[in-house]
């Protein structure tokens, strides 16, 4: 039976969803932050075309672009939100949360954190603690982590490389053997991955050029066999062409798992090695090597270092 692990990190809350032994999702959570789901009160600081504005929200947890300015509201007045995207990390700049008017009778409130998404998944959630036994590592999290980052995900026959690109997430596909049972295969791996990941906006997969109304409609098939509605909510997407390409379309509430770890592979580091630190059996050094980045990230944080001393009972060195 599918259950989530899910760990109250520092900085960071993490869940998978683990089914035979194998993560089927991988989520993170940064502490703070713009929520999808919230709603706040909010000021217009800049009108935009198409009747969209850009609002600043008066708590200060960031800015969001707001999809449609009321008639009649100039800058500078405040009004109630509803956070309907999180910000998305991207090169050179983020991609602006966005926000709705929230609906009459609403009253500021916090959106759901992780623990309460997935608790609302209909799987059961087992909360893991760190004097246990590792079963988020033993389901395969560090190797989740590791196709995140490089892109690199490997099936049967060959590999997919997944690059995200602030245009669209693109899944590009190398192997060997019969060009169908390539696609085939592959296709199935884009689809567990775009789950694991949690990848949504445009996806764009470039098979090997299968020959063939048959070949390619069996590519498609196993695309949709890989991203049931109960796993991957709704979706679109195009046939596949004569070149070997095709289009998703999902729901991007917020940021892949890619995303979210590429944007800031020091910070994501360093909440990494807090992970293990917490880990270490009792009586084990306080003393941590660290890569100098991380060393400097954790000493800019002192609400991190002070979070590792609660939990683990003693200070903790940082050493290069």
């Amino acid at each position: 039976m599918a259950e989530w692990l899910y760990e109250a990190g520092i900085g960071e809350a993490r869940a998978a969803l683990v089914d035979g032994g194998t993560i089927v999702k991988a989520r993170i959570a940064l502490d703070g932050g713009l929520v999808v789901g919230s709603v706040a009160e909010a000021r217009l600081v800049e009108a935009l075309a198409g009747a969209q504005g850009r609002v600043t929200l008066l708590d200060g947890s960031g800015d969001a672009l707001l999809a449609a300015v009321p008639r009649g509201l100039s800058v500078g007045r405040t009004l109630l939100v509803t956070m309907v995207r999180e910000a998305i990390p991207e090169p050179g700049r983020a991609k602006l949360a966005k926000a709705v008017v929230a609906a009459e009778g609403a009253g500021p409130a916090p959106g759901p954190d992780l623990l309460e998404r997935i608790s609302e998944s209909g799987h059961p959630v087992r909360h893991c603690r760190a004097h246990e036994a590792d079963v988020l590592e033993a389901a395969g999290w560090s190797e989740v982590l590791e196709e995140a980052v490089t892109g690199e995900i490997a099936f049967p026959g060959g590999v997919l490389r997944m690059s995200p690109t602030p245009a669209m997430t693109l899944f590009d596909v190398d192997g060997s053997g019969a060009l169908e049972a390539l696609a085939v295969a592959a296709a199935t791996a884009v689809g567990q991955a775009i789950i694991r990941h949690g990848i949504g906006g445009s996806i764009g997969v470039d098979f090997p050029s299968v020959q063939g109304k048959a070949a390619r409609q069996a590519v498609a098939a196993a695309i949709d066999a890989a991203l049931p509605p109960a796993l991957a909510g709704p979706f679109e997407r195009t046939a596949l062409n004569g070149f070997g390409f095709l289009q998703l379309v999902r729901p991007r509430p917020r940021a892949s798992l890619p995303e979210l770890l590429r944007a800031d592979p020091v910070g994501a580091a360093a909440r990494a090695a807090l992970r293990q630190i917490e880990r270490s059996p009792p009586g084990a050094s306080r003393r941590h090597v660290l890569p100098p980045a991380i060393k400097a990230r954790l000493i800019a944080r002192p609400d991190w270092r002070d979070a590792i001393v609660r939990r683990t009972g003693g200070d903790i060195l940082w050493e290069d």
